[in-house]
């Protein structure tokens, strides 16, 4: 995998929250709200509506920290996060926050889990 030169955890929960920001500021809000109600609450709706905007978005800043535009650079971010949240719960924690706009709630029942 490559790297991206001065990637470091500090680096990783900085573009987490730029991505957190931009993904509520009103203009994107507006856009994820309107894409996650033509979705109802199907995932596979919501992985061909909303994910896209999260995507896109999250596209946006991460070519700010040097990451490659397009697809490589949202691959390449994917498994440096994925590596680090196993190392650093804040990272984990911030990447659960951007990924609750993509997928839906997930519900638990309470009697199944009792069973188990």
């Amino acid at each position: 995998m490559a790297s991206v030169p001065g990637f470091t955890l500090e680096t990783a929960k900085a573009i987490l929250t730029d991505v957190l920001t931009a993904l509520n500021t009103p203009e994107n809000l507006q856009k994820l709200a309107e894409a996650k109600e033509n979705s109802g609450n199907e995932m596979l709706k919501m992985m061909q509506f909303v994910f896209p905007l999260v995507t896109q978005i999250q596209m946006d800043i991460i070519k700010n920290y040097g990451f490659p535009e397009g697809r490589e650079g949202t691959v390449q971010f994917a498994q440096l996060i994925r590596a680090l949240e196993r190392e650093d719960s804040e990272i984990a924690q911030l990447h659960n926050q951007v990924r609750s706009y993509f997928l839906p709630p997930v519900t638990i029942n309470s009697s199944t889990e009792a069973s188990l």
